[in-house]
């Protein structure tokens, strides 16, 4: 089987942050400035980003599992490096979009719009966020959104060819985006502003676009021994 790189998908997550902040951000500031007066955000930031990361973790079970059980003997290592090569190009596809030098992963988000659609009202009633278990609920259904950071990610969970391996994929890619999106929800005005200077974007970008073409070289490399 191949390896799966964990940190690989932690760092994107990481270095994803200014598109998290722009995908989340709204639900963000929504828990950050419509809290009951003298609450903390801190307990609700956390609630949201443990429902959103259990989503993922989901995700990544769920695709794994059918990877499993689709990969039969006689074509399990040829299609899982197929499926291996085509998450790591579309990591590069991520980090020329973050960049800002393609958007070819819009076509990628698009997909899961019609899911979405059917999602967003469980999401509009979860509002106002009253309570950390409303806004774990909230995080919960936000880990559907549409989103090619996650889909990056989601293919290297599809390509881990276990639904354990596949969790623990979308686990490590949650982890990753978690630092952002909290501190998102301490700073958001100055934070939001921060992440989408175009130098920050830039530099971001193509430092996730260098991690998926990092994999594929040493798969090549691999290969060739």
């Amino acid at each position: 089987m191949i390896e799966t790189s964990f940190w690989v998908l932690f760092v994107t997550g990481l270095l994803g942050g200014g598109h998290c902040v722009g995908m989340c951000g709204g639900i963000v500031t929504a828990l950050t400035f419509g809290l009951p007066q003298g609450a903390s955000r801190w307990p609700f930031l956390l609630a949201y980003n443990l429902g959103r990361i259990a989503s993922y973790s989901a995700i990544g079970g769920l695709l794994g599992g059918l990877a499993q059980a689709g990969l039969t003997p006689h074509w399990a290592r040829p299609g899982q490096m197929a499926l291996y090569i085509l998450a790591n190009v579309m990591i590069v596809a991520l980090g020329l979009y973050l960049a800002g030098l393609s958007s070819a992963v819009r076509l990628v988000e698009s997909a899961g719009r019609p899911l979405w659609r059917r999602l967003q009202p469980l999401a509009a009633r979860s509002l106002p966020l009253r309570t950390p278990w409303r806004a774990l609920g909230a995080g919960a259904v936000w880990g559907w959104l549409p989103c090619g950071l996650v889909y990056s990610a989601s293919l290297s969970a599809l390509a881990s060819g276990g639904a354990a391996q596949g969790a623990l994929c979308m686990a490590a890619f949650g982890l990753g985006t978690l630092p952002n999106l909290m501190l998102m929800g301490a700073f958001a005005s100055s934070m939001r502003q921060w992440m989408q200077k175009r130098p920050v974007r830039l530099l971001a970008g193509l430092a996730v676009a260098a991690l998926g073409a990092t994999q594929l070289l040493r798969l090549a490399l691999t290969s060739a021994l």
